[in-house]
């Protein structure tokens, strides 16, 4: 009975503090760190699962362990890139006495700086994916703004024609400078479909288990 009281009594103190507001933007950087960190694990653990099985070699156990690196690697980035973005936003508002737009600019260069810009194939994926959002939304911006005019018809279609006409003259023709998994992927689906033996490996196998 004991224990149990003195747990209750911690966990009424825990939740005490986590109302006290002068403790708020601190709590918000942790609570961002926790985040970070789970986001990144959901985010790449199925992801990595899938690679791996599909497109490397290698025994159980190193595929397992390849999984558990990417999805801790992940993980790990998101959560310090969360916490160093939420503490210098934090830092700044209550140096200035206020938020102000180049806050957010400022404290996320920093972040990305410290926690992404070693050049690994995880950091890469991430920035890759992000580069294509901020494409987007610096398009839709420009037309919010007036900077563009309005198009008359939706430009989605010639935008997807143009991104799929480039991606596969890079890859029949200057393959090396795609990311490796894209290459991966476009291998398997645009040259291991040129090559069969038998029925085996034309509609149940991609490749002969013999000649693996």
């Amino acid at each position: 009975a004991g224990s149990g009281d003195a747990l209750r009594g911690l966990l009424r103190a825990a939740n005490a503090l986590l109302q006290q507001r002068r403790y708020r933007a601190a709590l918000a950087v942790i609570k961002g760190f926790r985040n970070g960190a789970v986001y990144g694990a959901k985010i790449r653990a199925p992801h990595a699962l899938v690679m791996t099985f599909l497109f490397k070699s290698g025994s159980l156990r190193e595929k397992l362990k390849s999984i558990a690196q990417a999805t801790y690697t992940h993980s790990r980035n998101l959560a310090y890139f969360v916490f160093t973005y939420k503490g210098l936003m934090a830092l700044q508002s209550r140096l200035q006495g206020k938020k102000i737009p180049f806050h957010s600019f400022f404290a996320a260069c920093i972040g990305g700086w410290l926690v992404f810009g070693e050049n690994n194939p995880i950091n890469s994926q991430i920035i890759m994916y992000l580069l294509s959002r901020i494409l987007f939304g610096l398009s839709r911006l420009a037309v919010e703004k007036g900077y563009v005019p309005q198009p008359k018809q939706d430009p989605f279609p010639l935008v997807a024609a143009l991104i799929w006409g480039t991606v596969l003259w890079l890859f029949e023709y200057h393959r090396e400078t795609l990311q490796p998994s894209l290459q991966s992927s476009m291998t398997y689906l645009y040259d291991d479909s040129n090559v069969w033996h038998d029925i085996s490996d034309f509609l149940i196998y991609n490749k002969r288990i013999d000649s693996k």
